[in-house]
């Protein structure tokens, strides 16, 4: 028997390019000649709540439920209605007749964010990326309203994540799936409708990526179980790696047939080769499944490996790009890449070579189980999938690409005389010279992101991070020099850290905006992880684990008491405020402790330390 299988991403996800992981599935299956289509309703469902009907129905039902929160927005609805099939239009297409019309005093309604002060970045702007960054305003407005007085759990990358984060126990989930859907909901289930009927599959996989895609998989599996029983329903992706492991509660079951763990090939493979009725129950790999009544973990070993060179190319088949939308929220040059332009997603290389972070799931394969490729195979796949997109962008997702793989890449993109433009995750480390840069830049890459974390010497250590703050300059500024923008991760609350280390990091940052070595950056704020080296040693790191207690459905973030670090918390406001500043290039003559509203020590940090790290 064959088994059609159809693959689904779940609201919400990246809305101007397509989150990739059943398109590397789906190029999987076609190589086993598998029957397999696929489909993004995070997109779908987004592109339909947009449009003017729908806009419309949503301010009936505000009034219905007497919503009264953003009343400016509420003022002004029929100028919304009337402008969103306008705005959700430009979005996607961009032209420069429309953004010229959109930039027309009065023609959009202004409210809590249209209102605000435009940043003096703004006026940089060409007429296009104003008009964009002023459409983006406009849909934020009414995805407020939404969130506020129609569904509280909207979000325009994420649905209902407060229920799935930490979600030790099942039963938070299990209450809202009782309760009747949203209009939002009903939107998203009249399309999966439409699509089922539409391909007719055996097999439904939901990727379930992050938390915020949790919920409206159940929904959808939900529907699915109560209206087309004969049809088998999976999960899988990074959520179901990271914090189903040790799932033990059976009632997930009640909406899907099984979970799968780690890289979906094999598993899938064997799932729809046992729903062929090819092979045994007892065959299937990675999976969890319920048998008389308790949770069962199918795991046939030794495992069918697909190593990460013989992978085909992702197909994104079946996605229509012109779909997707570009967002202009933060003007950032940098910055905006996560949320503007059409992207190509491929991976260079499976897992981390490094994998030695004492803050990161190193012990989890996707991070652990490092395998390589060559530059031969991995621009054979650029070119594929270019041919098949028609897209010369390219992101590639990888947890640290490393330097010499990117510079077989770049040099075989040259002698094709390939021509893409490309960005991709890094680690800081020495082997990105001059000459490597300047030749990478020459292949095509615009940006680069990595980890600074902590800028504190001692916790880089600590860490295990391999990097300290001079590398990280001399780093930075070399990609910079040639053209290539640079985003930092930053790290506060890491355990011991203290006021005195996170302000120094901070002026450590202040330095690398102000020397033009780090264009963009973002704060997160630390969490500790059952899978990571500190959360299966917490003692080592000189902390305590203090919850939360594992109820038998997800386990990832642990709760820690730091008695020996600074009151984290407490910071967050501060750092945000002073990075925002940095992000569009003024205030590095404000002083440190100005950003935080109340007394702080000051830097212990030499005040040219970068500059005289660069010399």
């Amino acid at each position: 028997m064959s088994v059609k299988t159809l693959l689904i991403t779940p609201p919400f996800t990246q809305l101007n390019t397509p989150y990739p992981a059943t398109a590397y599935l789906k190029g999987f299956l076609d190589s086993k000649g598998i029957d397999s289509v696929q489909c993004d309703l995070s997109i779908a469902l987004f592109n339909k709540v947009f449009e003017t009907d729908f806009i419309a129905r949503v301010f009936q039902e505000a009034e219905e439920f007497e919503g009264f929160e953003f009343p400016l927005v509420r003022k002004q609805k029929n100028l919304y209605i009337e402008r969103v099939d306008v705005i959700t239009s430009f979005l996607r297409n961009q032209d420069i007749i429309t953004a010229q019309q959109i930039l027309e005093e009065g023609f959009l309604p202004k409210a809590h964010r249209g209102n605000l002060d435009l940043d003096v970045a703004y006026f940089d702007l060409d007429e296009i990326d104003q008009a964009k960054h002023l459409g983006t305003l406009f849909i934020e407005e009414l995805g407020d309203f939404i969130t506020a007085n129609v569904d509280e759990f909207f979000s325009f990358t994420r649905y209902a994540e407060q229920l799935s984060t930490s979600a030790s126990s099942f039963d938070q989930l299990a209450e809202y799936l009782s309760y009747t859907t949203t209009l939002i909901e009903d939107q998203l289930l009249l399309l999966l409708v439409n699509k089922i009927e539409e391909e007719q599959p055996h097999l439904i996989c939901f990727t379930v990526p992050f938390p915020g895609n949790l919920f409206a998989a159940l929904r959808c599996g939900q529907f699915i179980k109560k209206n087309y029983r004969h049809i088998k329903v999976a999960f899988g992706g990074g959520y179901c790696n990271t914090e189903l492991r040790s799932l033990t509660d059976p009632r997930i079951f009640k909406y899907i047939d099984y979970i799968t763990l780690d890289d979906g090939e094999g598993p899938l493979l064997r799932l729809t080769q046992y729903l062929g009725k090819e092979i045994e129950e007892s065959q299937l790999e990675r999976t969890f499944l319920l048998k008389k009544k308790k949770v069962v973990y199918q795991n046939k070993t030794p495992n069918t490996i697909f190593h990460h060179k013989d992978l085909p190319a992702p197909s994104y088949n079946g996605l229509d790009f012109k779909r997707y939308m570009s967002f202009l929220d933060v003007i950032n040059p940098m910055h905006r890449l996560w949320t503007d332009g059409r992207w190509n997603k491929l991976t260079v290389s499976h897992g981390c070579y490094w994998k030695q972070c004492s803050f990161c799931d190193v012990n989890l394969d996707y991070i652990g189980i490092y395998q390589n490729t060559t530059a031969i195979n991995f621009v054979d796949k650029i070119e594929q999938v270019m041919a098949e997109t028609g897209v010369n962008g390219f992101h590639f997702v990888d947890e640290a690409a490393p330097p010499k793989m990117l510079k077989s890449i770049a040099e075989e993109l040259l002698s094709r005389k390939l021509k893409i433009t490309w960005w991709t995750n890094i680690r800081f480390e020495k082997t990105f010279t001059d000459g490597l840069c300047e030749l990478l830049a020459m292949s095509g890459c615009i940006a680069v992101t990595g980890g600074l974390e902590v800028a504190s010497d001692r916790l880089l250590v600590k860490m295990k991070k391999g990097v300290d703050i001079a590398q990280v300059a001399r780093v930075t500024n070399s990609f910079s020099k040639y053209g290539v923008m640079v985003h930092a991760y930053l790290m506060y609350g890491f355990p011991t850290e203290t006021e005195q280390e996170t302000i120094d990091s901070l002026e450590v940052v202040r330095q690398l905006f102000e020397n033009n070595c780090i264009q963009s950056a973002f704060w997160h704020k630390f969490t500790t992880t059952i899978h990571s080296p500190i959360g299966k040693d917490p003692e080592q790191f000189d902390i305590k684990i203090t919850g939360p207690k594992f109820k038998g459905f997800a386990q990832n973030d642990l709760i820690h008491k730091d008695p020996t670090g600074a009151k984290h918390q407490i910071y967050t406001k501060g750092l945000n405020r002073a990075l925002n500043s940095y992000l569009n290039g003024k205030d590095f003559d404000v002083e440190l402790g100005e950003w935080f509203g109340f007394d702080t020590l000051s830097t212990s940090m030499n005040k040219t330390m970068i500059q005289e790290s660069l010399v």
